[in-house]
């Protein structure tokens, strides 16, 4: 139910073509809209009974196992019927927590999975050269592709893995045949509640990450977050564990910032040192959330076998995760950043934080997710004049605008609402009203002050774009574009 156009679809369909199964594809999508997809699944399209356009309250009835594609609401009609009708509804989540045999780390969280997935599987690789890492914001590596992978490689059963889950993929989990080895929730924030009647359900829906585990396994919370209560009062019944940017009390187990050195305390009685003051210092620009971000990477590699001194080895070249506070463009006057996958405001409001030592000019606007701004504006507020912010409408970015008047954000000028993306990238260059003046990509003569280009939308993308990757994709094609000109031009 729902092929995409992401790859899971696709991925899902695969698998149960090469098991040997009759599988029927279903989604409101013409096939028109969904030609790509189609055609990435080569001839196994021709074994595959399509109904495209429609959804048939039948075909839910007579198929043994409905496959859901995880934007598909657990309410749906059509799952209930399904489950009337005593059929197993599943997700690709499921399957995989079913089928894959290695050790497993599985992250979930508002905030800071896609990088922690990321660091964690570039640390492992000095100890697991074939480790595997996928899940929810990979198009390139879903779930059910990442299974496959494992199933080929030689010795598949040793090689562990380590993927993102989704909310919505966590829906469907329970009762799965086994649970990860190392479950992590890396924080939570208000998103999603387009989809979720309120915060509490959401964040119900991330604890299932480690409902089904057992006293041999695994969870990492995060101790300096707000949520971190609600999940300890649904009784874990795994080994717990946590990180925090202050000392731990000796009560509890994990790793932790004290006096600017990181320490861990994995048994009773028992600390080492794990990064000194000094190797912790070179990280501090990357901003509060990112060492967060490495504390869980580093406690969930060692709760996976690997030492803390082969994981610190591999510190130096962590890679830049795309489209989150990803860097495309730097010389000692601007730096350009796309944080596209910054969908809520949270994001924006943590990269505004990383940033606010330069001159930011500030790109958001987007879709509405049903959540509020109040504490973005704030933030917008204190880091960055009305001249250099620029919206790109939509029904977020209404809401931002409203948020904005009510403190009084907009006394002197007008909001500056673009209806396409060139237009606003190329508006990030023009001149401002105050000095210091940004022209041509440079700061002018005489601002010592570099200046920042923050492409953070703090909102979803649908309005506009196929999704957050494509929005972000398209921001640096736009932004390489405009340089190549103005680069013509001087």
């Amino acid at each position: 139910m729902g092929l995409g156009v992401l790859g899971g679809g696709v991925a899902t369909t695969r698998w149960f073509l090469k098991r040997g199964d009759r599988v029927t594809v279903t989604d409101l999508r013409s096939r028109a809209k969904l030609a790509p997809s189609i055609r990435a699944l080569g001839k196994g399209a021709k074994r595959v009974r399509f109904v495209l356009g429609r959804h048939r309250l039948a075909d839910f009835r007579t198929n043994n196992i409905i496959v859901a594609n995880p934007a598909v609401p657990r309410g749906s009609p059509y799952l209930a019927a399904a489950r009337l009708a005593g059929k197993q509804v599943v997700n690709d989540a499921h399957i995989f927590l079913d089928e894959f045999e290695g050790p497993l780390i599985a992250v979930t969280g508002t905030r800071g999975k896609t990088t922690t997935v990321n660091w964690i599987a570039h640390l492992m690789r000095g100890a697991y050269p074939g480790l595997l890492a996928g899940g929810n914001s990979s198009a390139d590596m879903p779930l059910l592709k990442l299974l496959d992978d494992s199933a080929l490689a030689e010795g598949s059963p040793v090689i562990p893995a380590v993927v993102e889950l989704s909310s919505w993929q966590l829906e469907l989990v329970r009762g799965a045949r086994r649970a990860p080895d190392v479950a992590v929730i890396t924080n939570l924030y208000p998103d999603h509640l387009n989809r979720y009647h309120n915060i509490r359900a959401y964040a119900a829906a991330k604890a299932n990450i480690f409902r089904d585990q057992t006293q041999d396994q695994a969870l990492i919370l995060n101790a300096d977050d707000a949520w971190t209560p609600f999940f300890l009062k649904r009784k874990p019944r795994s080994r717990v564990f946590f990180i925090s940017l202050k000392p731990l009390p000796k009560s509890k187990r994990g790793i932790y910032v004290n006096g600017g050195t990181v320490f861990a305390r994995l048994t009773a009685g028992s600390t080492e040192r794990v990064l000194s003051r000094a190797a912790l210092a070179t990280l501090a620009s990357w901003g509060d959330h990112n060492i967060r971000n490495l504390l869980t990477t580093l406690l969930a590699g060692r709760l996976a076998g690997v030492s803390f001194r082969s994981l610190s080895t591999r510190l130096s070249s962590l890679p830049t995760v795309p489209l989150r506070e990803e860097v495309i463009h730097q010389d000692r006057h601007l730096t350009v950043v796309n944080d596209s996958a910054g969908t809520s405001p949270d994001a924006t409001t943590a990269a505004l934080r990383r940033f606010q030592k330069s001159r930011i000019i500030l790109l958001a606007g987007g879709t509405d997710k049903e959540l509020t701004f109040g504490e973005w504006a704030k933030a917008v507020k204190h880091h960055v004049p009305p001249e250099r912010l620029l919206l790109l409408e939509g029904s977020a970015t209404k809401k931002m605008v409203v948020a904005l008047r009510c403190i009084g954000y907009f006394r002197k000028s007008a909001p500056q609402v673009f209806t396409t993306l060139p237009a606003m990238v190329r508006a990030a260059w023009k001149p401002t009203t105050d000095p210091p003046r940004l022209t041509s990509g440079r700061v002018e003569a005489g601002n010592r002050q570099p200046t920042t280009i923050l492409f953070s939308p703090g909102a979803a993308s649908f309005e506009k774009f196929k999704n957050e990757f494509d929005r972000g994709r398209k921001f640096t094609a736009y932004c390489v574009r405009y340089f190549t000109e103005k680069k013509k031009e001087e």
